[in-house]
């Protein structure tokens, strides 16, 4: 097997909507570069990246792929991702290794839904850009119209390095106005031919020759003083230009493919060999503490870890990028955020679900190894004498929340192993055990990423489950002063219960005054762990409860508050002044103060004009100007209150309030509006009174349930 230095290895990473043809390019460039003998199709579910049970089943790219393949003196690994932006952790993981993106554009329905969201991906790494126009033998391509819908969308920078002849059904040819030649394919794909140019092409090809040298030296000082000079640009110059620019992610050249007829793959493979960057090239990677890490192959051992994927009888699969220096079988490194040392006893280049083993990998290659002890996504091993962390994947926060919960007894153990494993594959998935509100809550990337993680759940770990919307943490509080005088007395032979309490409650803020006409003689302010404050005073005087038996009674009140006289739900912001009671010498004790407190809470709770709070989050939404509108409507629909709108490009951002009991249904209907072409982001603000008509709704539901049990 061929040994690849840093500079001859080239990390690249298809992306673009659903359906635009990545894995069908997969295929066709390992057909092309030999590692395969015929290439697969998705209907017969024999592709080399979608090998999982599910995406066979579904015909669809849920999960990132490594495939590693040789091409004329280079390896290129090739990762293969999903179309959905529900699953933008496995995009995101896998643009993080890369050194070179590669979108791909349906030539039958232009810049699709999922597109702008991947490009957005893309510029927050500033990742060198091809784009190539695919389904060109499909009787609706419009080459054109993507090519202008691409510039629109991402730029001018956007640079015609090829377009099509006799696209639809009769495709066959494409004209490479970069190397100025014509690459005329077999009806049924295959090897091209390389002619000249025909005359009735040659006005629009050097059209587009000139405008692709104006575009690269316009991004080049040097290049612009030699074409001022020659007047044009050679072919080397041309490639160097786009080289450099490329790493800049200033220029994105658009090529042409037909991925189902191979036809523009081979082309596609030479140019990222001989045009973009390598890892070594790219500028070099950062840490926490913001030193550099050099891709060199001498320097000190250093990997990432990436993607985490748990094999049945195998274990845990860790892949990694090379980030310096070289890895090799029997290493070992210590793990920077676990402080563990971990022994390398296998490594393997990967192909889809085949793994080669190999003895070592160099500086910007990208494999696996298995059976790691402590080691997870996002992970920095090193060699011992160095101390590296790379700045980790910051992966979106989820957007959805549903309430889990097995349907057997007794698997409540197993269904945590397994959603445990889940969050340890998929670090966009978050797990949330609530005493609150007493469910395990699954934090997702919407209804198809949760329709996955129900697959697997069901399929993989054979469980029965449910999905039930997640109750909401609602808070209580006061609006008034209630004072009562509660007397608690049991007797049933020996010694009985008494406990007798004077409360008087009323709503605490920042700032408020201390509380006159009374002796204070005690004051505890406790930060309640959920939010807000509770402050109590011992005010009573003469003896009438003994100073021993308050913190039964705060103990009584905590109880109450840790389940609110509302709804169940945690009570917050409130004063609470003891200013009289009595005891008995024989049957007083902490349990029946404990009772008075606590009911004597309960009882001015009611009287004191009590309030349900609700949560509401600070939402940020990403959208197509041409949707702003419907967008605004279904927001008011949700109880929003809007902040503002800004302007970024395409998109408008809409920034909103929206209760937290309107986001389980605002996030399907904000997908379903606009074709999914929208994203947002969420996080807790504040929480505000609920509206009059739901309060008494809610007050009546919990009512209901208390009668019931």
């Amino acid at each position: 097997m061929a040994n690849f230095d840093s500079k001859h290895i080239k990390n690249v990473v298809l992306v673009g909507h659903t359906g635009s043809g990545k894995t069908t390019l997969v295929e066709s460039m390992l057909f092309e570069a030999g590692l395969i003998n015929r290439r697969g199709t998705i209907l017969d579910k024999n592709t080399v990246s979608d090998y999982t049970e599910i995406e066979h089943e579904k015909g669809k790219t849920f999960f990132s792929k490594l495939v590693n393949t040789k091409w004329k003196g280079y390896k290129i690994n090739l990762l293969d991702t999903p179309g959905y932006d529900d699953f933008a952790g496995e995009i995101i993981g896998a643009m993080r290794v890369a050194d070179c993106g590669l979108m791909l554009l349906n030539s039958a329905m232009g810049v699709e839904v999922g597109t702008d969201i991947i490009w957005d991906y893309t510029n927050d790494y500033k990742l060198p850009m091809l784009l190539a126009v695919n389904h060109l033998d499909n009787e609706k391509s419009d080459y054109d119209r993507t090519v202008n819908e691409a510039k629109a969308h991402f730029g001018n920078n956007v640079v015609v390095v090829q377009y099509p002849m006799n696209q639809g059904e009769k495709f066959d040819a494409i004209v490479d106005v970069l190397n100025m030649v014509l690459y005329k394919y077999p009806q049924d794909g295959g090897k091209p031919e390389k002619l000249p140019i025909p005359d009735s092409e040659k006005e629009k090809a050097n059209q587009l020759h000139q405008e692709l040298i104006e575009t690269i030296a316009g991004n080049d000082e040097t290049l612009m003083e030699r074409y001022f000079e020659k007047g044009e640009l050679d072919e080397d110059e041309m490639k160097l230009g786009l080289h450099h620019s490329l790493i800049k992610h200033e220029i994105f050249p658009i090529f042409c493919v037909s991925a189902k007829k191979n036809m523009g793959c081979g082309r596609i493979m030479g140019f990222i060999d001989n045009v973009c960057p390598s890892a070594y090239e790219m500028p070099k990677q950062k840490t926490v503490d913001g030193k550099e890490i050099t891709c060199d192959e001498n320097e000190s051992t250093s990997i990432f870890v990436y993607k985490t994927l748990s094999e049945p009888h195998v274990g845990d699969l860790s892949f990694f990028k090379v980030l310096s220096g070289k890895i090799k079988v029997g290493d070992e490194l210590t793990n920077e955020n676990t402080d563990q040392i971990e022994r390398i006893n296998q490594l393997y280049e990967v192909e889809g679900s085949k793994r080669t083993p190999v003895q070592e990998l160099v500086a910007g290659d990208i494999g696996a190894t298995l059976k790691l002890k402590n080691t997870h996504t996002n992970n920095t091993l090193h060699e011992k004498v160095k101390h590296i962390e790379i700045v980790p994947i910051q992966f979106p926060n989820p957007t959805l929340t549903i309430a889990v919960e097995g349907t057997k007894k007794g698997e409540e153990e197993k269904l945590s192993m397994a959603l445990h494993q889940l969050v340890e594959e998929d670090p966009t998935i978050k797990v949330e055990v609530s005493p609150e509100l007493k469910q395990t809550l699954l934090h997702c990337h919407g209804e198809l990423h949760l329709a996955i993680i129900k697959w697997k759940l069901e399929n993989a770990y054979k469980l029965s489950v449910d999905f039930k919307t997640p109750k909401i943490p609602y808070r209580e509080t006061i609006r008034k002063s209630a004072d009562t005088v509660y007397r608690h007395k049991k007797q049933s032979g020996g010694n009985g219960q008494f406990a007798k309490v004077s409360m008087k409650i009323e709503p605490w803020y920042e700032g408020i005054e201390e509380p006159t006409g009374y002796n204070i003689r005690g004051k505890e302010e406790h930060d309640l762990p959920w939010g807000g404050k509770l402050v109590y005073y011992n005010c009573v005087v003469g003896g009438a409860i003994d100073t021993r038996f308050h913190p039964s009674i705060m103990k009584g009140i905590m109880e109450k508050m840790h389940e609110g006289p509302l709804t169940g739900s945690y009570v917050r912001d409130v004063r609470v002044i003891v200013y009289d009671g009595k005891m008995h010498t024989v049957d007083s004790n902490d349990l029946s103060f404990k009772l008075a407190g606590m009911m004597a809470f309960k009882e001015n709770f009611h009287n004191a004009d009590p309030q349900l709070l609700e949560p509401f989050y600070y939402v940020e939404i990403h959208a197509p100007e041409e949707v702003t509108g419907s967008i605004m409507s279904t927001i008011q629909s949700h109880r929003a209150v809007v902040e503002g709108m800004d302007a970024e490009g395409q998109f408008s951002i809409i920034k909103a309030q929206i209760p937290y009991a309107e986001m389980h249904e605002f996030s399907n209907d904000l997908r379903s509006l606009t074709q999914g072409r929208a994203r947002f982001s969420m996080k807790f603000d504040h929480y505000e009174a609920v509206p009059f008509d739901l309060q008494r709704t809610l007050i009546s539901e919990f009512s209901n349930q208390e009668e019931l049990v």
